[in-house]
């Protein structure tokens, strides 16, 4: 018998967490199904639209952040560009479109095979991460989509810092 037949049995659904973490950060959210939870999260430039799904067969809890962007055709081939020199940035997790519906998403999985259960701090992380990446690039897909910027110009512009005060 290998490891991946081996039958786990799980204290709990992964995803009974994340309605917890969201409970008590008085965070609003639907519970879509047993496996599913989804909420919009407030960001500085946009709101996203959070959803977690627990994929048993992988046991893995995956997390989609979605923004809002309509991408007109004449600039999808630059968003692609972007899409590769932003994901060549991110650490965890990665951005997509999703043509069909036009958003632009950053996907990430907290992988739990074993029966490993889920904790505040672990889902708090995950969900801060993906709200902090789709903060740091959300204007560059702007740039790319409404100010015809090229996909560097625009990843230059979002990676500038400055340094000191006035």
């Amino acid at each position: 018998m290998t490891l991946m037949e081996m039958e786990i049995e799980r204290q709990s659904n992964p995803v009974d967490m994340i309605e917890f973490v969201a409970a008590s950060n008085d965070w609003t959210f639907e519970r879509s199904g047993e496996d599913e939870i989804a909420m919009t999260v407030e960001g500085r430039w946009t709101d996203y639209h959070v959803s977690f799904s627990w994929m048993e067969e992988f046991e893995a809890l995956h997390l989609a952040c979605a923004f809002d962007i309509k991408i007109p055709d004449a600039r999808f081939n630059e968003v692609i560009r972007l899409l590769s020199h932003v994901n060549g940035q991110v650490l965890m997790g990665h951005f997509d479109v999703w043509r069909q519906e036009d958003v632009v998403i950053f996907r990430q999985s907290l992988l739990l095979a074993g029966g490993a259960e889920p904790n505040n701090q672990q889902v708090e992380v995950l969900l801060s991460s993906a709200l902090e990446a789709c903060e740091s690039y959300y204007q560059a897909f702007q740039f790319v989509v409404w100010s015809g910027m090229e996909a560097k110009a625009a990843m230059e512009a979002v990676l500038f810092e400055t340094v000191g005060e006035c």
